[in-house]
């Protein structure tokens, strides 16, 4: 990155040789002698800094020689009362952790990679190669970084893994809710850490909620209902519901919006898939765990 003409380091990897990072035994060690913390501060560029691949330090040793990759997807949806999606978007990103020795040469395959299509790579990821052959060919850094974030949109498709349905009623300065969970489509997978957030009306002064399941709660201040179920239960009947208290001659304007989080591990909304990484350069051989 230049700056007003100046290059500036933006890679962990070469920050983290620069400056060290702060750790209980230096802080002993400049509490004894009384060293300032700019002793941290390296006077000379890292050896790596200085050639074709910046973002990697030299001489990387390990004794076992490994890496990660997790794929990562958040799935953004809005749906209407009647459950017809209106917009959905997927955006993703591949956070990887890097312990190998050397100057690897990675090849990262997909199954389906013409999903990707709104794409940013880390600066290791040799774009042509990608641009002709839809391969991921790295020479990864050292340590954890994101490979590349995407996103992918107008997938009206998504097989969401839950229903919401919500029920509210409003009049004279009092109303009532009701708000059923369950599962939809789930593909065999477990949804984790469910929430529901409700932002009531500004002219709501107080809300008394309760449910079969999980535990739901209501902050005055901010006149939010929060609902959090935890693992969704197949077997057990989930909902909430509760009596609205309201300013006198007030009502509100339209009925609240629902926003759902959740989780669910082993699973790429999109179908994005990893194929086979390959490595070169190194003798080490990969197997997959």
């Amino acid at each position: 990155m230049l700056d007003n003409g100046y290059p500036l380091a933006t890679e962990s990897n070469v920050l983290k040789e620069l400056i060290k990072p702060p750790s209980l035994v230096r802080s002993v060690v400049h509490t004894i002698t009384g060293e300032s913390k700019l002793a941290n501060v390296s006077s000379t560029l890292p050896t790596g800094q200085l050639s074709n691949v910046p973002w990697r330090r030299t001489g990387v040793k390990y004794a076992n020689n490994e890496i990660f990759l997790d794929l990562i997807e958040e799935l953004d949806v809005i749906i209407d009362k009647s459950g017809t999606t209106i917009v959905a978007e997927v955006q993703g990103k591949i956070q990887a952790n890097s312990r190998l020795s050397g100057m690897p040469d990675l090849t990262l395959s997909f199954m389906n990679p013409r999903l990707l299509d709104d794409v940013s790579f880390h600066p290791c990821v040799r774009y042509k190669r990608w641009e002709s052959e839809r391969v991921l060919s790295f020479i990864p850094p050292d340590g954890p970084f994101r490979l590349l974030s995407y996103q992918i949109s107008s997938q009206s498709n998504v097989a969401l893994p839950l229903y919401v349905t919500p029920q509210f009623s409003f009049s004279g300065g009092s109303g009532k809710f009701e708000v059923k969970v369950g599962p939809k489509q789930t593909m065999g997978k477990v949804v984790e850490d469910v929430k529901l957030v409700v932002p009531m009306p500004s002219c709501v002064t107080n809300v008394n909620p309760t449910s079969t399941y999980g535990m739901p709660s209501y902050d005055p201040v901010s006149r939010t209902v929060t609902w959090n179920i935890g693992k969704l239960q197949t077997q057990k009947y989930m909902s909430m519901n509760g009596s609205v208290t309201m300013t006198s001659g007030e009502a509100p304007e339209s009925n609240p919006t629902i926003m759902v989080e959740f989780k669910i591990s082993q699973l790429a909304v999109s179908g994005l898939k990893v194929s086979r990484l390959d490595i070169y350069g190194e003798k080490f051989k990969p197997f997959k765990e």
